[in-house]
């Protein structure tokens, strides 16, 4: 495959079989009636990519390196309309030679019809939202499928062709304990998959699940959430077992085999651009001007389903070349091999590492930062803290 970079799309399908406790996506169980009208919106909003770079100023690259359908659950749509959503993105990309084409899936929602779309598609990677693989921790918050659901369709992917498989766990779920945590590690380890993901339980007021946890109640089996100092005790056993498993941390909450990591999320870590269109999705597009290189815009849009297909406009955000510096840092800084000073010296100037030294002396001072060769990165203790170590970056 070529190292130059081309196009990237991301696609939202925010349609779900059950709304899970703990998320804080927007997305969730909505009529059936809706799906075509949603993918009826797709399938203008690829049309419009051309229109799109062009409003940018930049030019319009056909060539896709990189898909993603992420949700929600795009496997719930009927196997007609996520064809004519493969369809929608052929009509107006070309697929290059060697494309990641990832679409995100639910266990329990992999139909026969279903799988034979993504193989017509040439989808070559999967994401299972599995969380856990212990049965009473997904029923706790509302998943529909269990372990063995989860290991058929894991066998039937890679029947089908499709061996590129990352498989989500969450750590902090409600009845979770380190040997229920030590059984859905050696689970996801047995099945040697190519790409995995651990996430902490977020608590914040956008899930049910967190606003139960942050008003202290025992809704939605809050009362038996590990508390924070055995939920990043779960993470932490989960970043030392898949190390030694050889499905090394590239990112703070990602995991791959040598090669196998996902070149759609690097993307964002890595500030490439990307076109995004559906519910709560984003794009960044260059959109530079003379004397203003590294300008570019963020598109957001909206996060209502009902706004979305009611014709609300998309949010757009100049991303300035000051912008642009902090993004490297914290974006950059959240892989495992971090930042290389060098580097952004080269890309922006010498200032633009000079002006942060004092902010990373402090942060090497404090243990969760550090420097080998240049590179600049998280501790294994700045990774716990990322999110105040990234706030030193930002200058408002």
């Amino acid at each position: 495959m070529s190292n130059e970079v081309h196009s990237a799309l991301y696609l939202s399908v925010p349609f779900c079989k059950s709304k899970c406790s703990f998320c804080n996506f927007a997305s969730g169980v909505f009529s059936r009636q809706l799906f075509d009208r949603y993918v009826a919106h797709l399938e203008q909003a690829i049309a419009s990519s051309p229109q799109v770079a062009e409003e940018c100023g930049t030019a319009f690259d056909p060539i896709l390196d990189s898909v993603y359908l992420g949700g929600g659950t795009p496997s719930v749509l009927a196997p007609d309309q996520l064809r004519r959503v493969m369809q929608a993105i052929r009509a107006t990309f070309t697929l290059a030679a060697g494309v990641e084409f990832t679409v995100e899936i639910a266990p329990g929602t992999l139909s026969e019809e279903i799988l034979a779309v993504l193989v017509e598609a040439s989808v070559n990677r999967v994401s299972l939202g599995v969380q856990s693989f212990v049965d009473q921790e997904t029923r706790a918050v509302g998943r529909l499928h269990n372990r063995e659901t989860t290991l058929a369709d894991v066998e039937r992917l890679r029947a089908a062709g499709i061996a590129e498989i990352s498989i989500d766990l969450i750590a902090g779920l409600p009845y979770q304990t380190e040997e229920s945590w030590r059984r859905s590690l050696d689970d996801l380890i047995a099945l040697r998959p190519p790409h995995a993901s651990v996430y902490m339980l977020e608590v914040d007021d956008d899930s049910r699940l967190g606003r139960e946890l942050i008003a202290g109640g025992e809704r939605y089996h809050a009362h038996h959430v590990p508390d924070e100092a055995l939920t990043v005790a779960l993470y932490e056993q989960a970043a030392d077992s898949l190390n030694a498993a050889g499905i090394a941390q590239y990112e703070i909450s990602n995991f791959a085999h040598a090669g196998h990591e996902s070149r759609h999320n690097l993307r964002y870590w890595q500030r490439q651009p990307y076109f995004g269109f559906g519910v709560e999705a984003s794009a960044m597009l260059p959109a530079p001007l003379p004397g203003e290189p590294h300008r570019a815009l963020r598109i957001s849009q909206v996060d209502s389903l009902d706004a979305l297909l009611g014709g609300a406009k998309p949010e757009r955000t100049v991303v300035g070349e000051q912008q642009a510096i902090e993004e490297t840092y914290f974006l950059g800084l959240r892989q495992t091999k971090g930042v290389e000073l060098v580097a952004i010296k080269q890309e922006f100037g010498i200032d633009a590492v000079d002006r942060y030294r004092e902010v990373i002396a402090a942060q090497v001072e404090r243990g969760l930062l550090e420097i080998e060769d240049g590179w600049l990165r998280l501790t294994r203790r700045g990774r716990l803290l990322s999110n105040d170590v990234f706030a030193e970056f930002l200058t408002e």
